[in-house]
């Protein structure tokens, strides 16, 4: 399986939360964080978590990029200008957010096609804040669970890892 091991993350172009086209090999050399993320779940306050790595981590080359999505008990229902207001004024978020795209089921969006079906990490997202780490080489090399806080040791040792 080639692809898998391939930097295909770094093929996509994402529409950043204000709309501007965002290439995603702006990453290559950089730890990424890949998450889909919304604003009325119970996980929503993984924003602060979300953060707290990031500032932790970035300059050593770390990123969070987060994708907004609304698959999941319709918990993402805002547009672009108020998820991020939301994130801002509750969580003063800085790191990378997206617009809102499809996670999951009809209209995936080929980002998470790869992600679900060519990393080295398949499976359909369950619910919201699943988390993808994407290498310095662009490869996907972890996937965690929905309820794995951004700060939990395992996640937080695999940045760790990465970062060397």
């Amino acid at each position: 399986m080639t692809t898998a091991q391939s930097p295909k993350l770094y093929s996509f172009e994402m529409n950043s939360n204000a709309g501007k086209p965002r290439k995603l090999s702006d990453y290559k050399g950089k730890v990424v964080l890949v998450v889909n993320t919304a604003s009325k779940c119970g996980l929503t306050p993984q924003y602060k978590g979300l953060e707290a790595l990031y500032n932790k981590f970035k300059d050593k080359g770390f990123v969070v990029a987060a994708f907004p999505a609304n698959e999941f008990g319709a918990q993402e229902p805002g547009t672009d200008a108020d998820i991020k207001t939301f994130c801002e004024l509750n969580y003063k978020t800085t790191f990378d957010l997206y617009s809102k795209i499809v996670v999951k089921g009809p209209g995936i969006h080929p980002l998470y096609a790869y992600l679900t079906k060519e990393s080295p990490f398949p499976g359909e997202i369950g619910w919201n804040f699943a988390k993808f780490l994407v290498a310095k080489d662009g490869s996907v090399a972890a996937r965690f669970d929905p309820k794995t806080e951004p700060e939990a040791s395992a996640l937080v040792a695999k940045v760790e890892e990465l970062l060397k």
